[in-house]
C-alpha cells in the first residue's frame, strides 16, 4: 500500500513539474539600448561617422526543448533604431536614417530554469532602412529611397531571475546587414551592433 501511495505521489509531482515547465515555455521581453555601427572610411580625408542611436527591442520566444542543462527556443527579435545620425564632410549623405530588423532565430540557454541563464542566439531575416527626407546640411532634399536587405543575426546574453516569472536581461546582438541607403557605396555589409538591457516575462 505504501508503495502504491508513493507511486501516486511521484506521478503527481512529475505531472506538476511538467505542467509548470509547459506553462513557462513562452517568454516576452522588452529591452532598450544603443546601436553601434563602425565608421566607414571612404578616402584618406573622408570618413562617415554613425551615431549611436537609442534602440528598442521586442522579443517573443517559445522553448521547445529543455533537458535541464540546456534548453532550445525559437525566438523572434524585432529591433527598431528610430534615429541613427550621420556625419560626413560632404553634403551627400542623409541627415539620419531609421532601421528595423526582424530576425527569427534559435536560442540556446544554459540552465534555462535556474536563476542565472546565459544564452546564445543565431538567426536571419530582413532589415528595412528609411533615410531622412533631407541631406546632412542646409535641408537639401535627399534623393535616396528606403531599402530592404537581408540580415544575419548572432548574439548572446544573460537572463537573471528576480521574482516570480520576471527576469532581467542583458544582451548584445549583431545584425549583419546589407548597406543602408546613405548615397555612398562604402561596403556591401554592415555590422549593426545592438547592446541593451530590459525585462523578460515567462508564461
Amino acid at each position: 500500500m505504501a508503495r502504491k501511495y508513493f507511486g501516486i505521489v511521484l506521478v503527481l509531482m512529475v505531472a506538476i513539474l511538467a505542467a509548470s515547465a509547459v506553462a513557462q515555455s513562452n517568454e516576452v521581453a522588452g529591452t532598450i539600448g544603443r546601436t553601434f555601427i563602425p565608421d566607414q572610411t571612404i578616402s584618406s580625408a573622408n570618413t562617415i561617422h554613425f551615431g549611436h542611436g537609442l534602440t528598442y527591442e521586442a522579443n517573443y520566444s517559445h522553448r521547445f526543448m529543455n533537458v535541464g542543462l540546456f534548453g532550445l527556443s525559437v525566438e523572434v527579435p524585432f529591433v527598431v533604431d528610430p534615429t541613427n545620425r550621420l556625419q560626413y564632410n560632404v553634403n551627400v549623405v542623409p541627415y539620419s536614417f531609421k532601421s528595423y530588423f526582424v530576425t527569427p532565430a534559435v536560442r540556446a540557454n544554459l540552465f534555462p530554469t535556474t536563476a542565472f541563464s546565459p544564452w546564445v542566439s543565431v538567426g536571419g531575416g530582413f532589415g528595412h532602412f528609411i533615410p531622412s527626407s533631407t541631406l546632412e546640411f542646409n535641408s537639401t532634399p535627399n534623393p535616396g529611397k528606403s531599402s530592404t536587405v537581408g540580415v544575419f543575426q548572432i548574439g548572446g546574453g544573460l537572463d537573471v531571475r528576480v521574482i516570480g516569472n520576471f527576469k532581467i536581461r542583458g544582451e548584445i546582438r549583431d545584425f549583419y546587414s546589407g548597406e543602408p541607403p546613405i548615397n555612398i557605396n562604402s561596403k556591401s555589409r554592415y555590422s549593426n551592433l545592438y547592446a541593451g538591457a530590459g525585462v523578460v516575462f515567462s508564461f
